[in-house]
């Protein structure tokens, strides 16, 4: 007799399992807890065989019977509905894991992890390439599966444009990417190894910087003769050769982050390119220019507040502006360039290169090695930064 849903919805459980058929091998299971649940009873290849088909009312009568009726269709063509059932299964377990293991999704967890040391600024950019400029490439292969021709190809993209540098920058992304992918366990072997080599080589981009000691002497008395515009872009101007930051880490002072007592500049990790807290040694010349600058912004937040709202602080563009005026043009000299005037002069002046790269914040591949340098040559370039100063002031009578 067949089933109605009169029928199913009330039958009361029993304290065993009941089977109420339906015919063709159809019948639904009703368990002791009251659950009801579809099944099939079938041959195929000499065996006795079970199908599922889901719970009731979740699947409906019809809806059970049309499943059983292409069940049996199957079975006409000599198809095992179950291992079918299973195959699909498996199929879709295996594109879901492939989802979770493509390049995108991994490079999305690793870029979660890392970019907590980065400024948003930069962690933008890098989220930006990879969303518009690897993933159209290479995002659904997953990692198990990338060849190092398929990072080629994605990076040689902009090779054959010319973006020689761009290139090279995204085939070191997709490495710290594939890196990520052997520690996680992902891969064996980061297939990105190497294959810069088999690239384009970049011409270095190197930011105009006067470096020549009368050429700096010059430079340096302009400075101090410039008396036009907005007090936060004078003292700008005046400070950054002695401190060589990167323009965006002078801007962006806070009051707070100056310490007289102990005459040194903390920057925070947060504004930091490489997110590492980084302190800045203040000679005896950067000293007085700062209790210079108090008497006009040390009421405030910011060393070097706009003219259009002390809670916002200058552009580069306006000290950029006020080097124009000075005469140095694009080609001459950048507000960048004062960290190669810098660098170039402190290696001519005989300072360990060590204790200058350390000074300019570059990146340090061993961080090991960068905790133990910074704290070990902090004497050193306390020195080096007072020498510094000295030179600089130096070189003005030179001019």
């Amino acid at each position: 007799m067949k089933l109605t849903d009169s029928t199913i919805r009330t039958v009361k459980p029993k304290k065993t399992a009941q089977k109420l058929s339906d015919g063709g091998g159809l019948f639904l299971h009703v368990l002791p807890n009251g659950s009801k649940h579809w099944r099939m009873a079938y041959r195929y290849g000499g065996k006795q065989k079970l199908l599922s088909f889901g719970p009731y009312p979740l699947v409906s009568l019809r809806e059970a019977r049309d499943k059983r009726d292409e069940a049996k269709k199957l079975l006409l063509d000599d198809i095992d509905p179950l291992a079918l059932k299973q195959e699909a299964k498996a199929a879709k377990e295996a594109a879901e894991k492939d989802e979770r293991e493509n390049f995108a999704y991994v490079a999305r967890e690793w870029f979660d992890t890392y970019k907590t040391r980065l400024t948003p600024k930069h962690a933008k950019k890098l989220n930006d390439w990879l969303e518009t400029r690897l993933f159209p490439e290479i995002g659904k292969i997953p990692v198990t599966q990338i060849e190092p021709q398929h990072l080629l190809d994605a990076v040689r993209l902009y090779e054959r444009r010319g973006h020689i540098e761009t290139a090279h920058k995204l085939m070191q992304l997709c490495g710290q990417v594939m890196r990520y992918a052997r520690i996680t366990g992902r891969v064996k072997y980061d297939v990105a190894s190497g294959l810069t080599e088999a690239m384009m080589k970049p011409k270095h981009k190197h930011f105009p910087a006067i470096t020549k000691p009368r050429e700096v002497g010059r430079l340096m008395r302009d400075i101090d003769e410039y008396n036009e515009g907005f007090f936060s872009i004078r003292y700008f101007l005046k400070i950054i050769p002695y401190v060589f930051t990167r323009p965006s880490e002078l801007r962006l002072a806070q009051w707070e982050e100056v310490d007289f007592e102990k005459n040194i500049w903390v920057v925070p990790e947060r504004r930091m390119k490489m997110r590492r807290e980084h302190v800045v040694p203040l000679a005896g010349q950067v000293v007085a220019l700062l209790r210079e600058l108090q008497k006009y912004s040390g009421d405030g937040k910011y060393l070097f507040p706009s003219i259009r709202a002390r809670s916002t602080v200058i552009s580069d563009a306006a000290p950029l502006a006020a080097l124009r005026k000075l005469g140095y043009t694009q080609e001459q000299m950048t507000l960048h360039g004062f960290r190669a005037m810098a660098s170039t002069n402190l290696n001519e002046l005989g300072f360990r290169v060590d204790v200058i790269e350390t000074q300019l914040a570059h990146k340090e591949p061993d961080s090991v090695r960068l905790a133990y340098n910074r704290a070990q040559y902090m004497e050193e370039r306390r020195k080096m930064m007072q020498a510094w100063a000295d030179w600089l002031d130096a070189t003005r009578s030179k001019a």
